[in-house]
């Protein structure tokens, strides 16, 4: 397409779209990059570059781009019945179809989906379900949920105070009142010279003194990813999850997965609680249910739970687009396509290793301190000093490094100096082998950059 074309969509950003997550200033100054079409793991822009796109949209292409099966699915369903609540004690096909497709993958034992509009709905959804939970056990007391500095649930009201982006708790005075928070299994950035799995017990202790400094009557739920996303592909040491289930059982508390990153097949199982061996009460889920083509999210919810919310009446909670039926029907037709293309089976035995064999490749490089990795997840720790781990210092390493990356076909993220991707679970190991190219041209350089 023209420039001329790209100079009237940059035009119409920066008169009228106010974009998530931007500083509008900067944003206006440098203009919009537009996207125009994608296919497979590639993104185009107004301006003809191939992008090969490694972070999945943002986290959630897991079939890859152009799939004609999701396109038929949400036609046909629009022809049908192109919406419909689930209010009024009324239900339709696609959405009781989606919650028993999601049963049948999801943890033992968990058989029911409350559906919500995105992940940050899920975890408001989360913070009402598990307070009415415990009121209707004759603990109304117990409403005080626990999450991780630097955790990510979203950015409502809610989903912001769950999380523990302090970047985020700045703008209007969050968190709300009976959230608490404790330190991230970040063994890279804050383990220091401990051991790695001395280190995930030591951070999972620190929820049983939150516990205990709260009060055990008044905790209802911990909060967490399995791994972090957002805050920059945290990956527990094997020590931490084992700690952390053992702590929550003896105090009786809930604990909430969010899934919305993990789920649908990121870590080369269905879900992230699958591969650490959790067994969580309440799992947020988006994202891969429909691998980003509609919107949708929703609470997948232990049967103990279900059993308990039975006998509490009236839940006065939901959404206007609830189990929307053209959302239900494209997650249900991507959970078909994952199923029957064994899409997760070939990402945890072929494409998941061949990955992070490569990606551990870059942990020689001058400026990476740490390659780490799991499934279709992977970051680079970028240092000024890879003996000591010293960074560098207000010099926007990160961001550099991901400006090159734009500059050079590719998309990886930046959290602060930690770079990071997330593919689409389709990626081919030709592809994988592009991927790890453009990374390494990045990297030499950012460290070009760095030097001069």
């Amino acid at each position: 397409m023209s420039d001329t074309q790209t100079q009237q969509w940059q035009a119409m950003s920066r008169d009228h779209h106010l974009p998530p997550f931007s500083d509008y200033k900067a944003l206006n100054a440098r203009g919009a990059r537009i996207i125009t079409k994608a296919s497979g793991v590639y993104l185009w822009d107004s301006e003809g570059n191939k992008i090969l796109d490694a972070m999945a949209g943002l986290w959630c292409v897991n079939v890859g781009y152009g799939r004609e099966e999701l396109v038929e699915a949400a036609s046909r369903q629009m022809r049908e019945l192109p919406y419909y609540n689930l209010f009024f004690q009324t239900a339709h096909p696609p959405a009781l179809a989606l919650a028993k497709a999601i049963a049948d993958i999801a943890p033992a034992g968990m058989n029911h989906v409350f559906f919500t509009g995105s992940g940050s709905e899920a975890n408001d959804t989360v913070l009402r379900m598990v307070r009415h939970y415990w009121a209707i056990k004759g603990q109304p007391e117990k409403k005080v949920v626990i999450g991780r500095w630097n955790g990510y649930h979203g950015s409502t009201v809610a989903g912001a105070s769950l999380g523990g982006m302090k970047a985020m708790h700045g703008q209007g005075d969050f968190p709300i009142p009976g959230i608490e928070h404790i330190d991230q299994p970040y063994w890279f950035g804050e383990g220091g010279d401990l051991d790695p799995d001395a280190f995930g017990v030591q951070v999972a202790e620190q929820l049983e003194r939150k516990i205990l400094e709260v009060g055990e009557d008044k905790v209802a739920a911990f909060i967490a990813e399995p791994i972090q996303g957002a805050g920059g592909v945290i990956i527990p040491p094997d020590s931490y999850w084992p700690k952390v289930r053992e702590i929550l059982d003896r105090y009786d508390i809930l604990l909430v997965a969010d899934e919305v990153i993990c789920g649908f097949g990121r870590t080369g199982e269905w879900f992230g609680s699958d591969y650490f061996g959790n067994a969580p009460d309440l799992m947020p889920i988006a994202k891969g249910l429909t691998s980003g083509y509609v919107p949708m999210g929703g609470v997948v919810v232990r049967d103990e739970v279900v059993h308990t919310l039975n006998e509490g009446g009236e839940f006065y909670h939901g959404f206007t687009y609830s189990g929307h039926p053209v959302a239900a029907a494209v997650a249900l037709e991507n959970i078909r396509v994952l199923r029957d293309e064994r899409i997760v089976e070939r990402v945890k035995a072929h494409t998941a290793p061949y990955l992070q064999k490569r990606w551990a490749e870059l942990a020689e490089h001058p400026l990476v301190g740490e390659a780490r990795g799991v499934g279709m997840l992977g970051a680079l720790e970028l240092v000024k000093d890879k003996k000591t781990r010293e960074r560098f210092t207000n010099q926007g390493v990160g961001l550099r490094c991901r400006d090159h990356c734009f500059d050079n076909g590719l998309v990886m993220r930046a959290v602060g100096d930690t770079m990071i991707i997330s593919p689409p679970l389709v990626i081919g190991t030709d592809e994988i082998d592009e991927l790890l190219d453009k990374v390494r041209r990045c990297l030499d350089l950012t460290a070009r950059d760095m030097r001069a």
